[in-house]
């Protein structure tokens, strides 16, 4: 079984948008504002520099109870001890992943149409980040934008918990949840956000409200 989670409000790092206020304050700042789940995402960081922002930020969340995922890199999420891991299509299979990580660790894949739906082990898979759900300037690969038709349509055939993503903001989040998703996933509506913690709250409220 894997560690509990919560895919309510999700958090995906990104260092550009960070730089100013920094990685640790703004992912702070988040999770003060309510947020469930932090993926640590940054390409551009070599093995070891990835790690150690890794481990700055287990050290801040672990204490909250809020799982930290490694996107792509299951050798760091491995050597950190992270909750888990978030893979897209073109990474390590689910199956390896789940292999190296064990039983207990959180495995979320990228979907984004039914192709890679069709093409995907989802047996080893405990979520799903479906999207993107705009069209997102954070991901260069992140592929055309499926709408919330297309998420609500992927969401009619994945039984597994889903997260939409891709160019999220306050303003879609209440359409997103009405159209299945177990939660939401923003980069830039909290990473540039003026006031990271209010931003959180706004969209916290809003998740919350729309499962009532």
């Amino acid at each position: 079984m894997p560690h509990p989670f919560d895919l309510s409000l999700y958090l995906v790092t990104d260092r550009r948008l960070t730089a100013e206020r920094g990685l640790l304050e703004t992912v702070e700042e988040a999770v003060a504002g309510g947020v469930t789940l932090v993926q640590l995402r940054d390409p551009e960081a070599k093995g070891r520099a990835l790690a150690e922002e890794a481990r700055a930020l287990i050290g801040l969340l672990r204490p909250k109870g809020i799982p930290l995922i490694i996107n792509d890199r299951v050798d760091v999420a491995a050597a950190v001890g992270a909750e888990g891991v978030h893979l897209g299509q073109d990474d390590l299979d689910p199956a390896a992943a789940r292999a190296i990580l064990g039983p207990d660790a959180i495995i979320g894949l990228s979907v984004g149409s039914l192709e890679e739906l069709s093409a995907s082990n989802l047996g080893p898979v405990d979520y799903v980040g479906c999207g993107p759900i705009n069209a997102t300037g954070t991901k260069g690969d992140a592929g055309g934008a499926i709408g919330i038709e297309g998420f609500a349509f992927l969401r009619s055939h994945i039984a597994l918990p889903m997260v939409g993503i891709g160019g999220l903001k306050a303003e879609d989040a209440e359409a997103v949840m009405q159209a299945g998703a177990n939660g939401i996933a923003v980069v830039s509506a909290l990473c540039a956000a003026p006031d990271v913690t209010e931003a959180a709250r706004t969209l916290k409220t809003i998740i919350e409200t729309s499962r009532r």
